[in-house]
């Protein structure tokens, strides 16, 4: 009988199932703030997370400082607008919230079937809004902005409706990502 003298076998975790060990803010020679997940920024479903978050809040600002007034001349259009990008708004900044705040949070949620359904929902929301809106603002801005000076409503919702369709993008590679994570944990 011949003997190993093999050691142990040591695996590894791999690095995607969690970035535990650098949470927090690193201060001199020691990490502050551990509960913190900062480390999230730094990954694409992070910054994607982000820019659906801030550009979803710049659309709804769009909204409501420019279309609130006109929204019976743009009609249903508006009101769809704006009633998806407040709720995918809202929603997206409670999850980023959440995923920064706790690595655990991000696991857990990332990993269910929520983050999925909402990403995919939301992109198909904020694409039909868009297109509906595009549409809405031809039909009935596009004239008044040529005839009357200073009418600002006009560019304000062709930039809110183009938002959208890039929203609408991005919230669609978030579900396409966050399947393959669900995927991945199953």
């Amino acid at each position: 009988m011949v003997k190993s003298n093999s050691g142990p076998i040591i695996r590894m975790a791999p690095a995607s199932m969690g970035t535990h060990g650098a949470g927090g803010i690193e201060c001199c020679f020691c990490r502050c703030c551990t509960c913190i997940h900062i480390v999230f920024l730094k990954t694409l479903p992070g910054v994607i997370k982000i820019l659906e978050t801030v550009i979803g809040g710049f659309i709804q600002s769009l909204l409501i400082n420019y279309g609130l007034r006109h929204s019976a001349t743009i009609g249903t259009a508006f009101e769809g607008a704006l009633t998806t990008s407040s709720a995918c708004f809202f929603t997206s900044s409670v999850l980023l919230a959440c995923y920064f705040i706790s690595e655990k949070s991000y696991r857990l949620i990332r990993a269910s079937l929520f983050e999925m359904m909402f990403n995919a929902m939301a992109c198909f929301f904020y694409l039909s809004s868009a297109s509906f809106l595009a549409i809405s603002t031809k039909m009935f801005l596009m004239a008044q902005y040529y005839i009357l000076p200073g009418f600002e409503v006009y560019p304000a919702m062709t930039a809110a409706y183009m938002l959208s369709g890039v929203v609408g993008v991005l919230h669609g590679a978030d579900a396409y990502f966050s399947y393959l994570h669900y995927k991945n944990t199953r």
